[in-house]
């Protein structure tokens, strides 16, 4: 049993490596937020466990018990993707904005990292598939394996967007207006493609 569980965890380790290290809409607002605040990763990471810790339980105790519909996985995606269009038109609305408020840009970070994971549909697909089979093996070692697995795939997470947040602060000497822009414009269009691709690909699974 006990080398099992090693194996199960090693297995988490692995998929969530994959899952974090494929750059998605949580890591552009990292590289976006990051420029101006050191502790960015950090705070965005915080507040994507605000979001990850109760879907993580929830899925826990009720969701591996049944068959998701394919027409809530479609509305799910649909909705998801509608709402990262509108970031991406909010963010290029906003794109010559600056904000030079450092208690602003923390709690901005922080909800940031909230509503990025909330409308984010492979987020939410992602642990309605793969997270939920991770969560129904996790239930195998009971109520401490869970906790145990939870603490680990969110440790990761918060690792990563922490390396990254300090990484790109150091190297702020190089994001000069015209690096800021082209950022703002990066971020733009990783919202409006992952968006784009939610809403389609959730649709023509439904047709």
């Amino acid at each position: 049993m006990e080398s099992n569980f090693y194996l199960f965890l090693s297995s988490v380790i692995m998929i969530t490596l994959s899952g974090v290290l494929m750059p998605g809409p949580l890591f552009a607002v990292t590289i976006q937020k990051a420029a101006k605040s050191k502790i960015a990763g950090v705070l965005l990471a915080l507040g994507h466990g605000v979001v990850e810790f109760p879907l993580m339980i929830l899925i826990y105790f009720m969701l591996n018990q049944f068959t998701i519909p394919t027409g809530v996985q479609a509305a799910i995606g649909v909705i998801g993707g509608s709402f990262m269009i509108f970031m991406g038109i909010h963010a290029f609305k906003n794109r010559n904005r600056q904000d030079t408020s450092t208690a602003s840009l923390k709690q901005d970070s922080f909800f940031s990292g909230i509503w990025t994971s909330a409308v984010n549909a492979g987020f939410i697909l992602w642990w309605l598939t793969i997270g939920t089979v991770l969560i129904a093996n996790a239930q195998l070692f009971g109520l401490l394996g869970f906790g145990i697995f939870a603490g680990l795939h969110w440790s990761i997470d918060f690792l990563w967007y922490a390396f990254v947040g300090l990484l790109i602060f150091k190297s702020q000497k190089f994001w000069t207006t015209r690096v800021h822009y082209a950022v703002t414009l990066f971020c733009v269009g990783v919202f409006l493609l992952f968006g784009a691709y939610f809403i389609i690909s959730s649709l023509m699974a439904i047709i």
